[in-house]
């Protein structure tokens, strides 16, 4: 059997958990602020004892789920997404692509009362609120392929917005979901490539797609058919939003890189659509892709050399304009998703150590008025995750609300979830989980009132 000790993806921080647990009346130092009443959801990849998978994206999903209630942590379970592909089955089978043999590890959502765990060369998977699998679910017929695991939530009209991106053509589908959960729109992307498209973004009137250097390359073997290429044209695609938008998109070329998530986008005053997000460069992809497959030649973290950019797109002059904006090593972009398409003041991120693990780990915010930063550093061999934004009760600032990141503690071989003040990045409350939470990808923050009433 190989030795897994040379997988980084299954060492350190993001060693997998064995077994389902579910433990209740969880510790609290400080006090939970009682708008605070729902599940904070986070998944990853954690592959079954005894199985190595070939790249850190073929690892199995696990969702960890912490229940807050009235300024109590009444629970902590993790349940890993029980698809076909967690007992073995193959994606490709002679018939084509299984949409539900899913590793269903890489971010998990609700819309319209249904929770959903996504991965984004597959169908989705439904969990109950106790996070067991209800199994995979295709828009009642309407969704015929891939999802994004990156869809997006319109804060002014509840639609999800969504992609599938295809190595073979059509290259690229586009959907949109009615706040009620039902696919109303659907259209092929025209002039997409077989470039990976991992994010997107939208804005109050666009929809805007980012192919970068990364593109499908059928000699790749690690399981994830995708390298870079000089060949590949970076680009970006802004397209109207509305029934007849795909017709009208429009490409253009920007600076070779990749970029995995977008932190935002929106119009400014001027008609310009501004994106921004962390991207690396060919040595960066280089050294992210083998920590991600376990080769030679490595960074000392999954993302080396990301660092956030923005492009500053005129479609009045056909131009685009775009600059590093930081130099700190940073991924996992989040806001305050009130302003998702619009212009916002902060984003939040975490800090990574540089490519050859100097620096320490941190929640990251950016004052995008003044320019500032702000680091909340978590301590020694600490790893925090993804920090999801949660609005105060009554808040009227942007800043006005929380940010919950769960927290692996390599010394004391435990997490905690720290409840940050989005402000100041104080910290008001921590629980204290039951066991240490492997590092993991994207989560999100469900009050109950998006979920059935009966929700336990």
């Amino acid at each position: 059997m190989e030795n897994t000790a040379k997988k980084p993806y299954l060492t350190g921080h993001y060693t997998p958990v064995a077994d389902e647990i579910t433990a209740t009346g969880l510790a609290v130092e400080g006090t939970l602020p009682p708008e605070l009443t729902g599940r904070l959801l986070r998944n990853g990849h954690n592959p079954k004892p005894g199985v190595t998978p070939t790249h850190w994206f073929k690892g199995s999903g696990m969702v960890h789920g912490i229940r807050l209630r009235d300024g109590r942590a009444e629970w902590y379970r993790n349940r890993w997404v029980h698809t076909p592909a967690l007992e073995g089955a193959p994606y490709m089978t002679e018939k084509g692509p299984d949409f539900t043999a899913s590793a269903a590890g890489t971010h998990v959502i609700e819309h319209a009362g249904r929770l959903l765990a996504l991965c984004e060369s597959n169908f989705p998977f439904e969990l109950t609120p106790e996070l067991e699998t209800v199994g995979a679910f295709d828009f009642d017929g309407k969704l015929s392929g891939m999802m994004t695991a990156h869809p997006k939530e319109d804060p002014v009209t509840g639609e999800l917005h969504f992609f599938g991106s295809s190595p073979l053509p059509p290259y690229l589908m586009y959907y949109v979901c009615d706040a009620k959960g039902e696919i109303v729109h659907s259209a092929e992307v025209p002039q997409a490539s077989a470039s990976l498209k991992h994010d997107f973004a939208i804005t109050r009137r666009h929809v805007v797609f980012i192919e970068g250097n990364v593109t499908f390359d059928p000699t790749e073997h690690s399981g994830i058919p995708y390298g870079w290429s000089d060949r590949q044209p970076a680009r970006i695609g802004v397209m109207p939003k509305g029934a007849d938008g795909a017709r009208h998109i429009r490409w253009y070329s920007v600076e070779p890189g990749n970029m995995l998530h977008v932190s935002n986008a929106y119009e400014d005053d001027e008609g310009r659509i501004v994106l921004e997000g962390p991207t690396v460069d060919q040595e960066g992809f280089r050294l992210s892709w083998n920590w991600w497959i376990g080769a030679p030649g490595r960074g000392a973290e999954p993302n080396a050399r990301s660092y956030i950019r923005r492009w500053v797109i005129d479609p009045a002059a056909g131009s685009v304009d775009e600059r590093i904006v930081d130099d700190l090593a940073v991924e996992f972009p989040t806001l305050n998703e009130a302003y998702l398409g619009a212009e916002n003041r902060y984003q939040y991120a975490v800090s990574f150590p540089d490519e050859k693990g100097f620096g320490g780990y941190g929640i990251a915010k950016y004052d995008r008025t003044t320019g500032a930063r702000r680091i909340h550093r978590v301590g020694d061999a600490r790893l925090p995750s993804e920090a999801v934004f949660v609005p105060a009760a009554g808040s009227t600032g942007e800043d006005d609300g929380y940010l919950l990141t769960v927290v692996s503690d390599l010394k004391q071989d435990a997490s905690q979830l720290l409840v940050l003040d989005a402000s100041g990045l104080d910290t008001v409350a921590t629980v204290h989980l039951p066991r240490r939470v492997t590092a993991g990808i994207h989560g999100s923050w469900v009050p109950d009132a998006d979920l059935d009433a009966t929700a336990s």
